[in-house]
């Protein structure tokens, strides 16, 4: 005799896509120039958006901030790997966000709506084995996305640092020194406005990121020799790009650093160099041109998106150098804090 639980298919269930499933709580932040409100059903994954959202500036981009939702889904625990040749794991219905759907136990993927200003993120419980990848991949992911497209936010891979209400972008290729200057500049008493994802307005030229974490490799801190500042650094925890590289991740908001109380004017655009200065001049002028060409192949992200335009034409007014290598971080932290007292072309 067949028993009737073996026969019930999902699509007569009462609730097969777990509707009224109930949301255990909810998070909310003053997030890049948006109302951010996070919901799960998972204590686990709240815990991850409050170690990266908890305790930083709120910033606005307008008067009215767009209130704009992510909702994070624990998946079922894992079914045992099956025996060759067996049926593949079923699929698990799922909603949450507005949205309906169905995966297997072990995916993790995201959603994003930008009309609807909704984020559906969906984790395997093996995901929680992995907090940096989870917090950096998945859920910063939904939450930049949702609040670039929602307010047509420029998005750039670089670093912010600036005084007075006034920013400088840091762009550079990976060995350029971008977390070294900007460490010494946070040492230095500069505000802190992102480490590497910079969100700005294109036609206001007001920039906002998240001045959470600082990843700094351990070589870096040889410029530091024995001082209380390395050995803070020292106890932080080490993370693991996907490139292999090991970095510490400095939690910001603990100490004496300070972050950006509010956007940043970006008034200067910086491209950091891997080679020594030697006999040369530290920093060197460009032209327009030779911005807007650096910035196109820099970004190519950010170059294919609709905001690109208004924001070539804002940033070609402003000052933009070269800056190579000097024989300390600290002449870079000088050149930088020149910048900022100088105002436009």
């Amino acid at each position: 005799m067949t028993r009737k639980a073996d026969t019930m298919v999902p699509d007569l269930l009462a609730d097969p896509f777990a509707e009224r499933s109930r949301t255990i709580a909810q998070e909310r932040f003053q997030l890049l120039g948006g109302r951010f409100q996070f919901e799960s059903d998972s204590p686990q994954l709240l815990r991850l958006v409050d170690s990266a959202y908890s305790g930083l500036p709120p910033h606005r981009l307008s008067t009215v901030a767009p209130r704009l939702r992510v909702r994070l889904l624990l998946n079922a625990p894992e079914q045992p790997r099956p025996r060759r040749g067996s049926e593949p794991p079923p699929l698990s219905m799922l909603s949450g966000a507005g949205y309906l759907g169905g995966a297997t136990n072990s995916s993790n993927f995201v959603l994003l709506s930008p009309s609807e200003r909704t984020a559906l993120v969906v984790l395997s419980r093996r995901m929680l084995r992995f907090p940096h990848h989870t917090r950096y991949e998945y859920i910063e992911f939904a939450a930049f996305t949702l609040a670039s497209r929602c307010q047509e936010l420029v998005s750039l891979h670089a670093a912010c640092v600036g005084r007075g209400g006034r920013g400088i972008l840091l762009m550079g290729p990976s060995g350029s020194g971008k977390s070294t200057v900007t460490l010494h500049c946070l040492l230095q008493g500069f505000d802190m406005l992102s480490e590497d994802s910079v969100f700005v307005e294109p036609r206001t030229m007001l920039a906002t990121g998240v001045a959470n974490f600082l990843h700094v490799r351990s070589d870096s801190l040889r410029w530091l020799g024995k001082t209380s500042d390395a050995a803070a650094i020292r106890k932080s925890p080490v993370i693991r790009r996907r490139s292999g590289v090991r970095k510490f991740e400095v939690d910001l908001r603990r100490g004496a650093f300070r972050l950006a109380a509010s956007p940043l004017k970006i008034t200067a655009v910086v491209f950091l160099s891997p080679e020594s200065a030697g006999d040369r001049s530290l920093i060197t002028p460009l032209s327009k041109s030779d911005l807007l060409a650096k910035l196109t192949i820099a970004q190519a992200y950010a170059a294919n998106q609709p905001t690109w335009a208004a924001f070539c034409k804002s940033v070609s007014g402003l000052n933009a150098f070269e800056l190579r290598r000097g024989n300390h971080p600290f002449e870079a932290v000088d050149t930088l804090r020149a910048l900022l007292g100088s105002r436009g072309r």
